[in-house]
């Protein structure tokens, strides 16, 4: 007697490519769709931005997802078959991660609330450089970063603009955070810190009416922003399903070897 599939009733959602528009009409008509809402498992079909927005949307069902590349950028993504989908599915490991949070407070006061995968990010508005002065845990650490800005990257995206800042990669099961500088001009040789990820960073913008720096988590984005308080949303499971010997652990690994 076949044991019980843990996967019924899956959903399929993608992104507007012909090659992720194309992916779903067949995986639709072979395996039918569900509600995500209902769903057991949501296949994702398209490039990293497509599973971004994916992961963001469902981050509070607790609904595994499994990505297949069907886009450009596929790091966060499987290989595309349409072949043993099912297969795939049962055998896949999962991967938990927590988002993070962000508060950030404008220049009138008000309150943008936000959630992370990658990286919270500020940025200068202006052609002049962001002054900023960074605490952790309520203690100053910096009493004045002058830079294009800085960022807080979560394991999961310390391989995206976190590197490319060139900030460290973190292995994905660190209790780590990656507190990144962009473009530091003082102190000019600082190249960031290690956090753990029970950190609480506050980021206070210095001369804001002439300085303006907006903040963005992922692609959530306030502007004229003069605090910004971040911490890991533990209240907040996001689960992923990737291929044995293709999983997140194993490519972030891999891009440490220049991969």
């Amino acid at each position: 007697m076949n044991a019980a599939r843990k996967y019924q009733r899956i959903a399929f959602v993608a992104s507007q490519g012909a090659e992720a528009q194309q992916a779903f009409a067949q995986l639709v008509a072979e395996f039918g769709n569900n509600d995500p809402d209902q769903a057991d498992v949501i296949v994702a079909l398209g490039g990293d931005g497509l599973m971004l927005q994916t992961l963001h949307r469902y981050m509070r069902s607790g609904t595994p997802i499994y990505g297949m590349h069907r886009g450009t950028v596929g790091f966060l993504m499987n290989e595309f078959s349409q072949r043993s989908l099912i297969e795939r599915l049962e055998a896949a490991k999962l991967t938990v991660i927590n988002p993070l949070l962000m508060r950030a407070t404008d220049v009138h006061g008000n309150v943008h609330i936000h959630h992370a995968i990658n990286e919270v990010s500020l940025f200068r508005q202006s052609h002049q450089a962001a002054r900023l002065r960074i605490m952790v845990d309520e203690r100053e650490r910096m009493a004045e970063l002058v830079a294009d800005g800085v960022l807080v990257a979560t394991p999961a995206g310390s391989t995206a603009y976190n590197l490319s800042a060139q900030g460290p990669i973190l292995p994905i099961n660190a209790a780590l955070l990656a507190l990144t500088p962009i473009s530091a001009f003082r102190p000019r040789r600082w190249r960031g810190a290690l956090l753990p990820n029970t950190a609480f960073v506050v980021i206070e913008v210095l001369e804001g009416e002439k300085r303006p720096v907006a903040a963005v988590a992922d692609h959530d984005e306030a502007r004229d922003v003069r605090r910004v308080e971040i911490l890991t949303d533990r209240t907040i499971s996001i689960r992923m399903l990737f291929d044995p010997g293709h999983s997140l652990e194993e490519r972030i690994l891999s891009e440490q070897f220049g991969f």
